[in-house]
């Protein structure tokens, strides 16, 4: 009596009890669940019209758009290979990324067409190029809605394991070509269940899209929100103003947000923000958000932010920080620092260790530096045609995230960094998280970045670079004190850089190799 465990049942399910109930929100476009998937449906009989079958691979370049929703659910379920690609990389980076996944189909937003067209001798494996919008005066493209217009209703649905591959999610390949992370779909039914058990989402819920969809499959918001039969209100670009007016109009009740985009709202001036309605609930990932940030939100919006922490090779959650009754008795500022904590495992994730360099647990006292490692149901089935860099990672059973961290004695894990850019400065380890915490403490500081920098003396020391806010003013020996009264000494800058903004990747991380090569690589960026 076992059925796959795949989010097409979330679909399923959804399409049974909310047919009727409002879907997707896109711009003018309202479309009701059943509508929704009508056009799901039409685009699968689209796609094997023109010889698509199971295992094939079906890319996307689309900012956040029903289009680009609606190919979670179209090319899944005819067994296809979803591969959404960061719309905000290079023509270069198109070519590799297409060619390494073996995309048959390349699916295209009109504001990329022109990136593409300008690199299709170099895509001898695409047969075929849509266009998620008007392809008036381009030759070679196939137009999404008139092939959905003519399309019928009917496909044929193949049998799907729940070990089948359900999407490549390509990393950013910052330092190196990105891999391509194979994600299944147990592993992503797994990563659903486990974020609605801790996050009670429900049926009259309004999600805000502030997160890429290609990012982690929208950290699997876009399965988790249907699911409960929820509404998706898409937003093809972040802009604070635009996301104050739309939390307002359209009642939004959930967002996600890496913290770089919660420091963008958290500083939006009034003017820009308007009435900022209470109540809204924030999940915010991608890099350890501040304490201050959060204080800020939660104390002056009234909003309700947790956060979780996983790798797009973990599908991508590990972890929550679960809020437990004592946390409330605490002082605002000092829950603020519990929640800015990594969490503990996921209910459906697995188990996660933090050990030292020779496989040790590290001892629960918040101070032992690890590197946290997991083994469970999450984790990715390796990576595309590198069954190296696989190894590399998952090679004695434990998958290895790279992020330094503490064990704190209630279970609780905190990242300090990653380990490549933990500060070894005359023998001590020193957090650049810890550093920016207490910086973005500053009233005039809107966002900080610490990285290591060659010192004659210590090997290498802290270095500071800064974003100040709008008509702020701070000097550098006035931050550079502030971090001395509330850190060790040894933990604090030695020197300050004033920037307009730091480089970061198209998912919000701050880009710290750029860093590390000085003021004038940033320019450049």
């Amino acid at each position: 009596m076992e059925t796959p465990l795949t989010p097409l049942e979330f679909a399923r399910r959804a399409r049974k009890l909310y047919g009727d109930r409002e879907a997707v929100v896109d711009g003018d476009l309202r479309m009701t669940y059943e509508q929704f998937f009508d056009r799901c449906d039409r685009w699968s009989a689209a796609l094997q019209q023109i010889g698509v079958t199971k295992g094939d691979r079906v890319a996307y370049i689309a900012p956040n758009t029903h289009e680009q929703l609606e190919s979670f659910y179209a090319v899944p379920q005819i067994g296809a290979v979803l591969v959404p690609i960061n719309y905000r990389l290079t023509p270069d980076d198109f070519v590799y990324i297409t060619s390494h996944s073996g995309a048959k189909v390349l699916c295209v937003h009109p504001d990329h067409m022109e990136a593409v067209d300008s690199i299709r001798g170099r895509l001898d494996g695409v047969e075929h190029f849509v266009a998620l919008g008007s392809a008036a005066g381009r030759k070679g493209w196939t137009e999404y809605e008139a092939s959905i217009a003519t399309a019928g209703p009917d496909f044929k649905r193949p049998d799907i394991a729940e070990g089948d591959l359900l999407s490549l999610n390509y990393t950013s390949g910052t330092t190196a070509k990105p891999k391509g992370v194979m994600i299944t779909h147990r592993n992503a039914w797994m990563n659903v269940v486990g974020t609605l058990v801790h996050l009670h989402l429900g049926v009259d819920d309004r999600y805000l899209w502030t997160l890429p969809m290609f990012h982690a499959n929208g950290w699997t918001f876009i399965w988790i929100v249907t699911a409960v039969g929820g509404t998706h209100i898409c937003l093809p670009k972040v802009d604070p103003a635009k996301v104050f007016e739309l939390i307002r109009n359209e009642h939004v009740t959930w967002l996600c947000a890496a913290p770089t985009v919660l420091i963008a709202l958290a500083n939006a001036p009034v003017a820009v923000r308007g009435e900022v309605p209470r109540g809204v609930n924030v999940v915010t990932a991608g890099a350890p958000p501040a304490a201050a940030t959060i204080e800020r939100m939660e104390g002056e919006f009234g909003w309700e932010v947790t956060q979780v922490y996983g790798l797009t090779e973990t599908s991508p959650f590990l972890t929550i920080c679960e809020p437990r009754p004592e946390h409330r008795r605490l002082a605002p500022v000092d829950r603020a620092v519990i929640k800015a904590r990594t969490g503990v495992e996921l209910i459906t994730a697995g188990e996660l260790r933090v050990v030292d360099s020779s496989g040790k647990d590290v001892a629960m006292n918040g101070q032992e530096l690890g590197e946290i490692v997991f083994r469970g149901n999450v984790i990715m089935e390796g990576y595309y045609n590198d069954p190296e860099a696989t190894k590399k990672v998952m090679g004695d059973g434990w998958f290895h995230t790279g992020d330094a961290a503490v064990m704190h004695p209630d279970g609780y894990v905190e990242i300090r960094d990653r380990i490549k850019d933990v500060i070894i400065s005359g023998g001590e380890n020193i957090s650049s998280v810890e550093v920016e915490g207490v910086l973005l403490r500053h009233p005039s500081v809107q966002e900080a970045a610490i990285v290591g920098m060659p010192h004659e003396k210590w090997g290498e020391a802290p270095h500071a670079y800064v974003v100040l806010k709008a008509g702020a003013d701070a000097t550098e020996d006035e931050l550079i004190q502030l971090c001395r009264e509330r850190l060790a000494h040894f933990k604090a800058p030695h020197s300050v850089t004033f920037v307009q903004e730091l480089p970061k990747t198209a998912t919000g991380k701050i880009q710290k190799y750029v860093l590390r090569k000085g003021a004038a690589a940033i320019v450049r960026q």
